[in-house]
């Protein structure tokens, strides 16, 4: 295979090639935060240390098709400004290709709203959080089962991360093992075998986005406070983004260049 096909780069120790790694975008945030930051899949990217050239991108919510999973190596699945229980059609149907991914043991990494899509795609129960909004940098505890996990195992416990929702998985779905959790949330990461995990926190997130989203953010009447940090507090959280490094490192094999 010839280096027209196929590039790599290194993620400390791992070689990786690119256009192997799927991005589902899953819609778009609002016009001030894109206009400042770009969209997710260009955070994804830069918490990745690549251009967003170097990654597959999918948008299911501007009609795009799901890819086979024998076109990819690994997919990451993104956040959303959208609500699961709003059971949007793009968002139904990507919950059905998320479950044969599943199923199937595809290497596979969901990210706050991935990881509440996720969820509901194998049965749990997704709604808005009883103590409502969780948004700022906190710390995030490992159980049990999240001190011996090969990935996650690999973190301290607590460690920082940023997080931004006011949905949350509520019911974990049969065969899921929880890995971590805050006091607000005990559901912080979810593992469905090998090769798939999820994540309420965003790894991608960098202390400039948090901070635009806190910003922006406007309480709804009958909105409960939730627990919402000062920006100010917000700090970088290289542990989370190290944690997403290492995980697409370690999934990402040999693939030709997908146009």
């Amino acid at each position: 295979m010839g280096a027209a096909h196929v590039r790599a780069f290194c993620i400390g120790s791992f070689q990786m090639p690119l256009k192997s790694i799927l991005v589902v975008q899953m819609g778009l945030p609002p016009r001030d935060l894109v206009t400042r930051q770009g969209e997710p899949a260009d955070w994804f990217a830069r918490a990745l240390g690549l251009k967003r050239t170097d990654l597959r991108v999918v948008h299911p919510e501007r009609g795009d098709a799901l890819p086979s999973p024998d076109s990819f190596a690994v997919a990451l699945i993104t956040g959303s400004w959208a609500m699961v229980t709003d059971r949007l059609d793009w968002s139904e149907r990507t919950a059905v290709w998320l479950r044969g991914l599943i199923e199937t043991g595809k290497p596979l990494l969901g990210v706050c709203y991935g990881h509440q899509l996720m969820a509901y795609a194998m049965g749990g129960r997704v709604d808005d959080n009883p103590l409502g909004r969780e948004q700022g940098t906190f710390p995030v505890t490992l159980t049990a089962a999240g001190r011996l996990d090969p990935l996650v195992g690999t973190l301290p416990s607590p460690f920082m991360a940023h997080l931004s929702h006011a949905q949350s998985v509520l019911k974990v779905p049969a065969g899921a093992t929880v890995l971590a959790g805050t006091a607000h949330d005990p559901h912080q990461i979810l593992r469905y075998g090998p090769d798939t995990w999820s994540c309420q926190f965003h790894p991608e997130f960098t202390v400039d986005i948090l901070r635009l989203c806190l910003a922006g953010h406007q309480r709804k009447p009958g909105e409960l406070p939730g627990r919402v940090s000062d920006p100010a507090d917000v700090r970088d959280t290289p542990l989370t983004r190290g944690l997403m490094q290492r995980f697409v490192a370690e999934h990402a094999v040999l693939q030709p260049e997908i146009p």
